[in-house]
């Protein structure tokens, strides 16, 4: 079992910022910017592409709602998306506010929020889909 599926289990706690039946999205604990947001299907498939078609046809409409509230709720140009799928065996989907190329950058140091940080941020996204 992954660390992605004892987070939908709520066997470890994390920051909720969206559910339904196929689908969860919470705050990255270590991000590369303040609002950076997974996206995880709530079945246990490790690449991104082998996700069922149903899933695959779905992830992006799940998302975008998140990604608009990321956008009001962060100074950004734009929600940056990305898959690269080497840090945890679970498929998932990054939504990343961008204001250069170097928010997205993988191989740079991540941030370190304090709890306190990190329910600041998930309220923003919340209040921002309401």
């Amino acid at each position: 079992m992954t660390i992605f599926s004892k987070i939908i289990k709520g066997e470890i706690p994390s920051y909720k910022i969206a559910e339904n039946d196929k689908f969860f999205a919470f705050l990255d604990i270590n991000p590369l910017v303040e609002g950076h947001t997974l996206v995880i299907p709530k079945i246990e498939v490790d690449k991104f592409l082998d996700m069922p078609d149903d899933y695959l046809s779905e992830v992006l409409l799940f998302a975008k709602p998140i990604a608009t509230a990321i956008e009001k709720s962060f100074p950004c140009q734009r929600c940056g998306l990305s898959v690269v799928g080497l840090e945890v065996p679970h498929a998932h989907l990054h939504l990343i506010p961008l204001n250069n190329m170097n928010d997205i950058n993988f191989t740079r140091k991540k941030l370190s929020p304090t709890k306190e940080e990190l329910k600041r941020a998930q309220q923003k996204i919340l209040d921002a889909l309401k």
